[in-house]
């Protein structure tokens, strides 16, 4: 009985006549096709916003900050031939004299040949960190002696005696000896990093 009766619904729904079909097309002729596809506008406006223009400006005036004490000022003028000497109070005059000697194996080495007087000063604040961070106690930089300008300035050699003594993790550095490079080179003794002392303090504690 129900599949009967649902027969007869789709027949009379099928049934139209020619003036109902005509009737229909009438009242749909002025209808147009959407052409715009049903989507939301998800692209990046082309004009920038004041917040964006202002971010902007604010990062073109604002220098980056520069972390890096080291300075490029006037300092004293050394020679091929002057040798760099310091040690930071409390270094034992045992491991002093170890470094001097060139005793302690050379865990890494920074080359400043042919290098400008700010790169030098970016490179050598950057290699004096990384040895703190990865540490490396003992490390030489080769810095040259100048014997080839025209008023025998070793001007690296100079700044460098400057530079070093003005880093925290810097404990003492003495020129190498000559098989390392001489006065064109130096030996840098560098503090223990933070990783360093915590392992020390566990082995300590565990005895």
């Amino acid at each position: 009985m129900v599949k009967s009766g649902l027969k007869q619904v789709i027949e009379r729904n099928a049934m139209t006549t020619k003036e109902e079909r005509l009737s229909f097309l009438e009242e749909m002729k002025d209808v147009r096709r959407i052409r715009k596809p049903n989507r939301a506008e998800v692209t990046t406006p082309r004009e920038l916003t004041p917040g964006h223009l202002e971010r902007q400006r604010a990062a073109v005036e604002k220098p980056m900050r520069d972390n890096n004490p080291l300075t490029s000022d006037m300092v004293e003028p050394l020679t091929a031939q002057d040798v760099l000497c310091w040690q930071r109070p409390g270094v034992q005059h045992g491991v002093f004299r170890k470094l001097r000697l060139g005793q302690y194996p050379i865990e890494a080495r920074l080359d400043l040949h042919r290098m400008t007087v700010e790169q030098a000063r970016r490179e050598v604040f950057a290699f004096i960190g990384d040895c703190v961070r990865y540490g490396l106690r003992s490390v030489i930089i080769l810095h040259g002696k100048g014997e080839r300008n025209p008023d025998g300035i070793a001007q690296l050699k100079s700044y460098l005696a400057k530079w070093l003594p003005e880093l925290d993790d810097v404990l003492a550095f003495h020129s190498a000896q000559k098989h390392h490079g001489g006065t064109g080179a130096v030996y840098v003794m560098v503090r223990k990093g933070d990783r360093d002392k915590q392992r020390n303090r566990e082995l300590h504690g565990s005895r």
